[in-house]
């Protein structure tokens, strides 16, 4: 398929409020895929199918494909050509709003992602994925190149902050393959990085805490890195409705030092601090 012809010929264009990027290489393509590794027994959910490039080649190597695109003339256009393989259930959704547990349960129970990602909904859907990981097997998702490094950043670096924390806490970060903008249409003016997010069963340490403190820590890590300049008795004070005296208490009982800036701290810190921000107040 040759994308930019299919856009002229079909009176198509990219969309700027969808912030789409065609990729248009068709060896890059099959690069993403073989790095991805579908089994022939998988059920795969795609975000965002545009013109099918990734959909029909992954079609070929999986059972079955289940493709969101919000792109309305898209879908139309995919329903009158009548393109896509019998084993693409393709839906005209907002991958933001849709009911990833729902999409679940039709995939087996755990869902398999693949993606290429407008940059401007990268964040909102990570947050997505985060609060129903536990319905999540991976995630392989084309990213702007500096979110792929931050959420795969280590403590006391630049690129270190919540969403290094999050993920780091219940996945596994692996950078795939580096794009340039040569490989998309039209070509954006940052490079993009394919990254598998596995999602992994929960730690013993997540295990122990109650079932509220994934809340917290997700509370926690936000105020402190909302101040990351500040030490984390200032940055900390007042999250949870906890005075800056209960804030060092806490610090104290955890065994990390108030003097500490929040990158300095690892994510098993974090989330020993969120079991300690769990315990009633005194």
């Amino acid at each position: 398929m040759n994308i930019k012809n299919t856009l002229r010929d079909n009176n198509l264009a990219p969309k700027k409020r969808f912030g789409q990027n065609f990729l248009v290489q068709r060896q890059m393509v099959e690069a993403i895929l073989n790095r991805a590794a579908p089994e022939a027994d998988d059920t795969i959910l795609e975000l965002g199918v545009g013109l099918g490039a990734m959909t029909i080649p992954l079609a070929a190597r999986v059972r079955r494909v289940i493709g969101l695109e919000i792109d309305s003339g898209l879908v139309r256009w995919h329903e009158e050509e009548g393109d896509l393989p019998a084993n693409v259930s393709l839906r005209h959704e907002d991958l933001l709003e849709s009911d990833f547990r729902q999409l679940a349960a039709e995939c087996g129970g755990r869902l398999r992602i693949i993606a290429n990602l407008p940059y401007s909904i990268s964040n909102p859907l990570l947050f997505k994925l985060l609060d129903c990981h536990e319905v999540v097997d991976y995630a392989v998702l084309m990213l702007q190149k500096e979110v792929a490094e931050r959420i795969s950043a280590p403590p006391a670096t630049r690129e270190y902050g919540v969403l290094s924390v999050l993920l780091g806490s219940c996945a596994v970060v692996e950078p795939l393959l580096k794009i340039g903008p040569e490989n998309f249409h039209p070509r954006p003016k940052v490079d993009s990085m394919v990254v598998r997010i596995k999602f992994n069963p929960p730690s013993a340490e997540i295990k122990a805490l109650p079932a509220h403190s994934l809340k917290i820590l997700k509370m926690l890590v936000k105020a402190a890195f909302g101040k990351r300049r500040k030490t984390l008795l200032n940055a900390l004070t007042g999250a949870g409705g906890r005075d800056k005296s209960a804030v060092r208490l806490i610090l104290h009982k955890a065994g990390i030092s108030e003097q500490r800036r929040p990158d300095q701290l690892t994510i098993r810190e974090y989330i020993e601090l969120a079991g300690c921000f769990s315990a009633p107040k005194a």
